[in-house]
């Protein structure tokens, strides 16, 4: 990688590299398991003109996005997040129309076709997107960029509200996405964006949300430059605790948009400076952080094994299986992963080729220990696998740090 995506600059520094894998959601068939899989280099880089965190852009989202094995439903309380979102989105700007780029499976369409209000998923992958239409949500099936912008501008009309949430990272043209949404939204409307905040994956160790479909990692001031590369201002932002911390970026055109943004916007902007994300120096000790979670988890792995314990997973999501792969972790060491989507059973984890059973195999086996793979829904989880401790099992947590729940 030899120029920064967004400003062009050459001026790229090191974070992490956690060597090379497969693409994370592209899990193995048995038929599959004899054929040799591509890996690509995962490096996070830094450009110091913007200071935009990227990848290199080796897998075209062509690659992963047509057929897609993640489901937003599978997560209740995403879904609720969403319904949320949807109520007081609909509420405080009573849109007219709304539109939802990479929608998925109708998780959050479907609550504002509840509501009695026009709207349109765009969603490029064909089998994600059909499982929203069987929920009665209007879907189209398509990448978004400035021609499909405009086109279903022309069809249906402009947006009051353009959605676009966990997307912005996906995208290797930024401009040309973030052109696709001006081209959607009405000149005096809004577009929401959801997006991982660079800042709490650095400070937590949340280096497993580091995987080839994620082309980018934002900061608030990073975010806000890519914005403006499309016609888009930042007016507001919302911190989350999605996804183990998230940003909420509202938008308007620039036409309209004003003059300053927020004060939120500036707090943050104060507390990203604060952290050093602006200079060399509050990259420099991510590496060896990265590093220790690796090592504990496999100390961890190793002593469990050594003591005759069982240990099984829960979840296949995608950060997990940069989890897995980092730290070498095979099926000698974790007998098998389980989760919730059908699409996954039967499935092998990619590098990792950990087998995916079904949430039920859990209570039939009884293991000692449960890794926790997508710990962002650590308190929906623990609740769901409350039943462990019935016979003395105990829930894992690799991020921020190993963590044996009592």
């Amino acid at each position: 990688m030899k120029h920064c995506r967004l400003c062009g600059s050459s001026s790229l520094a090191s974070v992490v590299d956690l060597g090379a894998t497969p693409p994370c959601e592209l899990f193995l068939t048995t038929e599959r398991l004899d054929e040799p899989e591509p890996t690509y280099p995962l490096h996070l880089r830094v450009c110091t003109s913007c200071w935009l965190a990227q990848l290199p852009p080796l897998i075209r989202p062509e690659d992963t996005f047509t057929e897609y094995a993640y489901f937003s439903s599978y997560a209740t309380s995403w879904v609720e997040h969403a319904r949320r979102f949807a109520d007081d989105a609909l509420d405080r700007l009573n849109p007219g129309f709304v539109v939802e780029v990479a929608s998925n499976d109708g998780y959050l369409l479907q609550h504002v076709v509840a509501r009695g209000v026009r709207c349109l998923g765009v969603e490029p992958s064909a089998n994600v997107g059909q499982a929203a239409i069987d929920k009665g949500v209007p879907t189209r099936t398509a990448f978004l960029d400035p021609a499909t912008g405009a086109a279903i501008r022309a069809e249906h009309g402009p947006a009051d509200l353009v959605v676009a949430n966990n997307v912005y990272a996906h995208v290797p043209d930024i401009t040309g996405f973030t052109q696709g949404l001006r081209a959607l939204v009405a000149d005096d409307g809004w577009v929401s964006i959801e997006v991982q905040h660079l800042l709490t994956l650095m400070e937590l160790n949340q280096y497993d949300t580091i995987y080839h479909e994620h082309f980018q990692y934002y900061t608030v001031a990073s975010a806000q430059r890519a914005l403006a590369s499309g016609g888009l201002a930042l007016v507001d932002v919302e911190l989350l605790p999605t996804h183990g911390g998230s940003i909420r970026l509202w938008a308007r055109p620039v036409e309209v948009a004003g003059g300053t943004p927020s004060r939120a916007v500036a707090d943050v902007l104060d507390r990203e400076k604060g952290a050093g994300l602006e200079e060399i120096g509050g990259y420099s000790e991510f590496g060896e952080r990265v590093a220790k979670v690796r090592r504990d988890l496999l100390r961890f792995l190793i002593d469990a094994a050594e003591a005759g314990k069982t240990v099984v997973g829960y979840g296949a999501p995608g950060k997990g299986n940069t989890l897995l792969n980092h730290c070498g972790v095979r099926a000698d060491l974790l007998a098998y992963t389980v989760d919730r989507n059908p699409y996954k059973h039967g499935r092998f984890t990619p590098g990792s080729r950990i087998p995916i059973l079904p949430p039920g195999k859990i209570a039939e086996d009884r293991p000692d220990y449960v890794l926790v793979l997508p710990w962002n829904l650590r308190d929906e989880l623990i609740e769901q696998l409350s039943y462990v401790r019935e016979w003395g099992g105990r829930l894992v947590f690799p991020i921020p740090s190993l963590e044996v729940a009592p």
